[in-house]
Formats: C-alpha cells, structure tokens, sequence
C-alpha cells in the first residue's frame, strides 16, 4: 500500500518536518523488518534527511542553497522563472530510503526526514512505501 502525506506549505523556501507523520505510516503498516521510501512527486521540492534538534541547520542549509542558487541569475532561460527551485530539487533529491527496524525507522539520535519546498507556497504530497523484507 502506498500512503500520501498532503502538505501546505506556507514559504519560497521552506523544510517542513515530516517525521512524525512517516513513523505513523510505519506502524499502521505494521511491518516490523524491511524498508521505508519517502517519495515527493515534484520537480521543484525534494527529499531530505539531517538534524531535528536545531531549527537553525534547516536555516542554514537554505541561506547556502540560496546564496549557491539564488532565484534570479540572468542565464536562467527557463519560461516559467523558476529554474532555481528546479535546481535546487534535483541537488537535494527527491527520495530517501531508511530502514525499518523492530517496526520503527532506523534514524540516528538527531536525524529528521523533512520535506523541502524551493518553490512554494504551494499544496504538495509525499508518498510513502514501507517494504517487507
């Protein structure tokens, strides 16, 4: 079965802490071993997984994404302005993998999976697939 996350996001530039709601998907899936697949069907939001105890590491990562890829350069050819949040996209990934273990997601002390927006505000979803196995 595949689970959908359904996120509004509220900035251009935003990392929403989505860990909760996938430690909820592993446990009414019931599976105890095998894998879990967070997926964000977008081509200007991605995927990622770093600290969850200082806000201030996801503020840190976007001033760097945006101080590397800022919005407006002049090479930017792409029609609908927002080459930046595509580029910023495909660098962070759209998708992590992480192992199920004992029916909870195998995350370090201070690890989060959190949804990155590059071109919002918007309505997103994220699917999630938790495998046996």
């Amino acid at each position: 079965m595949v689970y959908e996350i359904t996120l509004k996001t509220t900035g251009r530039n935003q990392f929403i802490d989505i860990t909760r709601q996938v430690e909820s998907i592993v446990l009414q899936s019931g599976v105890k071993s095998g894998v879990c697949v967070i997926y964000a069907p977008h081509t200007t939001a991605g995927i990622t997984i770093n600290e969850n105890a200082d806000p201030t590491v996801r503020k840190d990562i976007i001033n760097s994404l945006e101080k590397l890829i800022p919005w407006r350069e002049p090479f930017y050819e792409h029609a609908e302005g927002n080459s930046a949040a595509h580029i910023k996209s495909s660098l962070i990934g759209c998708s992590q993998t992480v192992i199920v273990q004992n029916g909870k997601l195998l995350l370090g002390t201070w690890q989060g999976i959190y949804f990155c927006e590059f071109d919002g505000p918007r309505t997103r979803r994220v699917f999630v697939k938790v495998i046996e196995g």
